[in-house]
């Protein structure tokens, strides 16, 4: 038999942890000296002990370590919930870069840093001939997914025009974390009636639409400095909102992989100014 002190070595868990685990049974001593009191460990315990180390570590609260020490005993079925946590872990370093890189940013932004300045500018997107695709995403993210389905579908038989002008249109009325109405877009060759549709692709003609845009490069956390430039032009201009934001994607993960070379232009469809922009 094995004294807590020693078993606190063998195990490296704190005798602290160790009276813990027995307080709420997860690991309890083998036996307890009625007249002492002290905890006594058999080296069967180890192994016990090591696992509850191991789960700890991967980031397994104590009350999901007792249910996987009793029910887990198998080691299919604890593989496919070892697949599981990892998945989760994973979702959580990609959150944790992303907070990371937003971070970064707004320091460099409040050491000045980054100087770049949004020039808003009314402009009309043109008349164009395009490929649509639209469902509702879980998440932002998977409209990546969505252009790879996109560009699986039209292969090499569907000429694109020259410039593609793919570009993204955001449905929903207001922003949405989740279950997103996004419909993508790309200029395709010829004229309406050209291709036929295919499957949940459909080609259509998308009339001229003007709209307040501005550029920016870099990341997509840094859409929210620019949607605020088109606001306040919006505003300054006494224009009137008029349909769903786009953004089109000249430069994009498709086609490039370093973020900070990523160009996105954020479109804000206006009406026509309903009275002029105030003096100064």
């Amino acid at each position: 038999m094995i004294r807590i002190g020693n078993f606190s070595k063998l195990s490296q868990i704190s005798i602290r942890m160790l009276r813990h685990y027995d307080d709420i049974g997860l690991l309890k001593p083998q036996t307890v000296d009625s007249s002492s009191g002290y905890r006594y460990y058999s080296t069967d315990q180890l192994a016990i002990a090591h696992r509850i180390v191991m789960l700890r570590d991967m980031g397994f609260n104590l009350a999901s370590i007792a249910e996987i020490l009793r029910q887990y005993h198998d080691a299919d079925a604890l593989r496919t919930l070892l697949a599981v946590k990892l998945e989760e872990v994973k979702e959580q370093e990609q959150q944790a870069r992303a907070q990371i890189t937003l971070i970064e940013t707004t320091m460099n932004s409040l050491r000045g840093e980054d100087n770049m300045q949004y020039d808003v500018t009314l402009k009309t997107i043109p008349k164009r001939h395009v490929a649509s695709l639209r469902r509702v995403v879980a998440n932002y993210e998977d409209e990546g997914a969505l252009w790879e389905e996109l560009m699986e579908i039209l292969g090499e038989d569907i000429q694109l025009s020259d410039p593609s002008l793919p570009l993204a249109v955001y449905h929903d009325e207001s922003y949405k974390e989740s279950d997103i109405d996004v419909e993508i877009q790309i200029s395709v060759a010829g004229e309406q009636g050209t291709y036929k549709n295919i499957g949940d692709v459909i080609f259509k003609t998308v009339e001229p639409i003007q709209a307040a845009s501005a550029v920016y490069k870099g990341s997509y956390d840094q859409s929210y400095a620019a949607h605020g430039a088109v606001a306040k032009w919006v505003a300054a201009n006494c224009c009137e909102y008029a349909g769903p934001m786009i953004n089109i994607l000249h430069v994009s993960p498709d086609t490039e992989s370093n973020p900070d070379k990523w160009v996105t232009e954020v479109c804000c469809p206006v009406k026509e100014t309903c009275c002029p922009a105030e003096e100064k």
